[in-house]
């Protein structure tokens, strides 16, 4: 899934822990250390084929205490926040990224130029040497990126949801002239996530807006709850909270005068696209929805083939995806079977334990397993929902989606808006794209950030197209 998933709990390597991990809003421990650490250091990791660049960006306060940063340029991935830094009177440094389930160890060299150490993730280790680095990173091209002027009017919103209490913060594009125009909600994926849906140095939302916005739609895209200017807290939020946050984007679209409240639609990306088909069902006001990259399968369903396919286009050995299978598997059905949270805990950290993974990294696994979102989400069934949905239906996926597997999960969803006798559905698999729907070779999340596009102009082209034929558009 992407915000860019929370759904991601057992996979290793960096890319897909990081971007399908948490929030990463863990402000890093504070520990008094030397000033040896302090400073940029950059390293080549060779993750099971994939080489990587990783910078660290340690810091030191006033009061001697550290904080500090990674960075993956090729991946596009800059200033996650460490959760802790840590150095010792032996020149030993720890650099934790909980929200990855990842720790790199090393030891200085006598000259301090530079670590000999390790990162660890998901249970395997790999070495990592650092060295002094001025300018390790550069943020890479995003070409698609809309500069000003825009042919448009762009308003930062803020609307209510009354129902939950909280407050939603947000752009609203809409086209210069003419009105009432038709609009659509943008429903990001899961995780905390920008109004732009920003993963990997790409901002998703706002090239598609800017699109669909150029093409005579008003788009409104919000920060989720907690998130930017939003108020509210995602770590006890699941699906059916998202879905009640957008309809009070549709309520408040729906009052606005440049806005035909007749033609309002929702388009959700990755879990979004779960959210959105639960959202029209509860409202009279959703006129049609676009699914990107839906899932047709349960929760639990989608991990297991979300690992499997992610590590196959990693390129990692059978042997090691079967062995990261088996221990998701396992950590699963440990949970799924507790009888509550301290016994799920206990069994987690013991299957853990067992696979070498005990301290911080262990604490992420077992703190995602037992959030609210991911006990919805693990037993939560689309298919009643795209049964049920009576509106215009657009679902897309890309054949290379290693996160929502095409014909695994466009299959299901299909007989499903059938069997309900939904009268206006297309469902389309898109050739060469990934789970962003980028133009990909393997759709390994390791690709995302190194892709210059952002979003394949065709697919934004097939959304326009037929949304403008269920709305009149000119």
């Amino acid at each position: 899934m992407n915000r860019n998933g929370r759904a991601m709990t057992a996979v290793a390597g960096i890319i897909a822990a990081v971007a399908l991990g948490s929030s990463g809003r863990v402000q890093a421990q504070e520990t008094p250390v030397s000033d040896g650490a302090v400073g940029t250091w950059a390293g080549t990791l060779d993750a099971g084929g994939q080489v990587l660049r990783i910078v660290f960006n340690i810091e030191r306060d006033e009061s001697g205490n550290l904080s500090g940063t990674m960075d993956s340029p090729d991946q596009g991935a800059f200033g996650l926040p460490l959760s802790a830094v840590e150095a010792d009177s032996e020149n030993s440094v720890r650099f934790e990224l909980a929200m990855a389930g990842g720790v790199y160890t090393g030891r200085m060299s006598e000259d301090g130029s530079g670590f000999e150490g390790q990162w660890s993730q998901g249970g395997v280790s790999f070495p990592l040497n650092l060295e002094r680095s001025e300018d390790a990173t550069s943020a890479p091209a995003r070409p698609q990126e809309p500069e000003p002027p825009y042919p448009y009017e762009a308003f930062d919103v803020e609307f209510d949801n009354p129902e939950a209490g909280n407050r939603l913060a947000g752009t609203l594009t809409v086209p210069s002239s003419g009105g009432p125009h038709p609009a659509v909600v943008l429903i990001s994926g899961s995780g905390a996530q920008d109004r732009d849906e920003t993963v990997f140095g790409h901002k998703p939302f706002w090239v598609l807006a800017d699109h669909l916005t150029r093409r005579g739609l008003a788009v409104l895209r919000y920060d989720d709850r907690g998130v930017g200017g939003s108020t509210g807290d995602i770590a006890v939020a699941t699906m059916p909270d998202f879905a009640s946050d957008a309809l009070a984007a549709v309520a408040y679209l729906a009052a606005r005068p440049e806005i035909d409240a007749t033609r309002i639609g929702l388009v959700g990306h990755s879990e979004g696209a779960s959210v959105a088909p639960m959202a029209a069902n509860l409202s009279g006001d959703v006129a049609f929805v676009v699914l990107l990259a839906g899932m047709g399968v349960n929760g639990r369903q989608l991990l297991e083939m979300q690992l499997i396919a992610i590590n196959e286009a990693m390129g990692m050995p059978e042997a090691v995806t079967r062995q990261r299978s088996d221990l998701q598997v396992r950590l699963l059905d440990a949970v799924a079977t507790a009888p509550d949270d301290s016994s799920a805990e206990e069994r987690a950290r013991g299957i853990l334990a067992s696979a070498g993974l005990t301290g911080a990294a262990a604490d992420g696994q077992v703190r995602a397993l037992l959030t609210p979102w991911m006990k919805h989400f693990l037993v939560y069934d689309p298919l009643p929902a795209l049964r049920a949905l009576d509106v215009p239906a657009l679902a897309l996926n890309g054949e290379k989606d290693t996160q929502v597997p095409p014909t695994e999960n466009l299959g299901p969803a299909e007989e499903a808006l059938r069997e309900g006798g939904n009268s206006d559905f297309t469902v389309r698999e898109l050739e060469s794209l990934n789970h962003l729907f980028q133009t990909a070779d393997t759709g390994s999340p390791t690709e995302y950030g190194q892709i210059e596009e952002t979003m394949a102009p065709a697919a934004m082209e097939l959304i326009a197209d037929w949304i403008a034929a269920r709305t009149e558009l000119d």
